[in-house]
């Protein structure tokens, strides 16, 4: 696609954005089964539901703009879900995994933060209205997924991974 227009620009942000949420909502079950962590699992779970409900929204964006869903490749995405899925296979089912997996995934979140931050300010120059709103929704859930692993983290995960006996060796 040639970019040749700011709503040129806004499609190729929402057809990228389309692609790392479908490429999410089979990437999160995997994290939430590779997980040893209840909270953690949970957390990717519920944050399942949300991505479910992203790739909705980013389909309400396309009909607005009188187009068919259509997904660019996000070759960001593409990487930071190949990255946390070798880190899944390079340590044992352990805490200092899902500290890993927590790591893989905070990045996945701060993509999705600057690229949902881009795309609503896009739609905001454009006057697409219905648009801002659903992209800042989405944008308020994706901070929120982000603070949650933080949280997770910071609480016990890390300290665990820590006194972890594979961390001992």
């Amino acid at each position: 696609m040639k970019i040749e227009t700011m709503e040129d620009l806004f499609l190729e942000q929402v057809e990228d954005l389309y692609d790392a949420e479908r490429r999410l909502v089979k990437a999160l079950p995997k994290m939430a089964e590779a997980s040893t962590s209840q909270s953690l699992r949970q957390a990717f779970e519920s944050h399942l539901l949300e991505t479910e409900g992203h790739v909705s929204r980013l389909e309400n964006i396309f009909r607005t703009l009188g187009q068919d869903p259509k997904a660019q490749t996000c070759d960001a995405m593409k990487g930071l879900v190949s990255e946390g899925e070798d880190l899944i296979g390079d340590i044992e089912r352990s805490s200092l995994r899902d500290a890993g997996i927590i790591a893989a995934a905070n990045r996945v979140e701060h993509y999705e933060i600057a690229a949902y931050g881009s795309a609503r300010t896009f739609a905001q120059i454009l006057g697409l209205n219905e648009a801002v709103s659903l992209l800042e929704q989405t944008l308020q859930e994706e901070k929120n997924a982000d603070r949650k692993l933080t949280q997770i983290a910071e609480s016990m995960v890390n300290d665990e991974a820590l006194r972890s006996p594979i961390s001992q060796r």
